[in-house]
Parts: structure tokens; C-alpha cells; sequence
């Protein structure tokens, strides 16, 4: 087997396990809070910025833990998402293509969380996610150059 196809093999193995663990968090969690109460209310919200604002206004009251993790955690969470995206699917090369399936990916889950009751709508979480993949998609450009170069100095 060559390098190559070594790589691509070992990256959808770790891109399989992201998207294990990703569900397990998003849906199953208890300690995210991920429990399907079939009494609890449709929970969204429509309005861009108004959940980050919140978090970074309360800050004190919330403690910067909070704050932390659900802000990074939203970015950092998808980050994978388009980092393994090129290496695991040949046609996802571009970074605006990579981007907006991160952005739908997001939108699939925060409306699967609605439907369930197991979280809730939050467009400030796909605006989040969708900074994750832009970012992780930038990783991925990165490590690729360097990976580049160095076969070249060889």
C-alpha cells in the first residue's frame, strides 16, 4: 500500500471516530446537558450574535469555564469536521466548498437537536461551527504546504 493511500486510510479511521464521538456529545452527553426530556419546550434562537453576546455580558455570573466551552467549544468542535474533509474525500479540495458543508453539517444537527428536544436551535452555534471549519480547513492548507515542502527538500 502506498504512503498515500496509508494516510487517506488512517485519516477516515480518525475522521469515523470524530463523528462517533461528535454524535455521542451533541445527542447523548448528559454532562452537555444532552438529555431528552420529552416535557421540555422547543428551545431556539434566530437572532445572530445574541447567545455569543449573552455569554461574553455574563461572563462573571457564568464563570469564564462556561463562557469557554461554549464558545471555543463551537469552533474547536468542527475544526476536524473540515480538517479530514479534503484528506477523506477527493472532490472536497476548495476551502468555500468545505465551508458551507461544515455550515450545512451544523445546521443539520442544531435542527435534529430542536426536533428531539436534546439542545437546542442556536444559529450563533452555526456561526461558530462554521468559523470551526474555516479554520479547520486553514489547518489542513497549512499542514499540507508543510508536508510539500518537506518532500521536496528530500
Amino acid at each position: 500500500m502506498k504512503q498515500k493511500e496509508t494516510v487517506r486510510l488512517i485519516c477516515r479511521i480518525l475522521f469515523a471516530v470524530y463523528l462517533v464521538v461528535l454524535f455521542y456529545f451533541l445527542f447523548f452527553a448528559e454532562m452537555m446537558g444532552r438529555v431528552p426530556d420529552g416535557g421540555r419546550e422547543y428551545i431556539y434562537n434566530l437572532e445572530p450574535f445574541k447567545e455569543i453576546m449573552r455569554f461574553i455580558e455574563y461572563r462573571d455570573i457564568l464563570g469564564w469555564r462556561a463562557v469557554t466551552l461554549n464558545l471555543a467549544g463551537n469552533v474547536v468542535a468542527f475544526m476536524p469536521f473540515a480538517f479530514f474533509l479534503p484528506v477523506v474525500l477527493k472532490r472536497c479540495k476548495g476551502g468555500l466548498l468545505v465551508t458551507l458543508l461544515t455550515m450545512t453539517a451544523s445546521l443539520v444537527i442544531e435542527t435534529i437537536q430542536l426536533i428531539f428536544r436534546v439542545g437546542s436551535f442556536d444559529v450563533d452555534d452555526i456561526l461558530l461551527n462554521t468559523l470551526g471549519g474555516f479554520l479547520g480547513y486553514v489547518c489542513y492548507l497549512v499542514i499540507r504546504t508543510i508536508h510539500r515542502r518537506s518532500i521536496r527538500k528530500k
